[in-house]
């Protein structure tokens, strides 16, 4: 399994890690100085999510945290999410309630 990102192929990078020592000069000191350079990798982020394909599939993809932020994947809904019925606003029983009474009044 490749630390690469399946949907825009971001994969590790390679950098410098620089090791300093001394105090810096804002502080009091007299200055940084490099003791060592060493090479480094830098990785992706990368999650595991389930993702709806375009015939209608689930399929599990690692992707980058920057493509699931930017929509680039979509995501698998689990639940439908909630509806309301919509002839059940501003019909209960209560409603009716206080109008009869409030005629009852005149």
């Amino acid at each position: 399994m490749s630390r690469v990102c399946e949907v825009c192929g971001k994969g590790r990078r390679i950098g410098n890690s620089i090791t300093t020592r001394g105090k810096a000069k804002y502080l009091g000191g007299v200055g940084t100085k490099v003791t060592g350079i060493s090479r480094r990798t830098f990785l992706p982020n990368l999650q595991s999510v389930r993702v709806t394909t375009a015939n209608g599939t689930h399929k599990t993809v690692r992707a980058c945290a920057q493509c699931i932020r930017c929509g680039s994947v979509v995501k698998q809904v689990k639940n439908a999410p909630f509806k309301m019925n919509p002839g059940a606003e501003g019909t209960g029983a209560a409603t009716k309630k206080t109008v009869t009474k409030k005629a009852a009044k005149k």
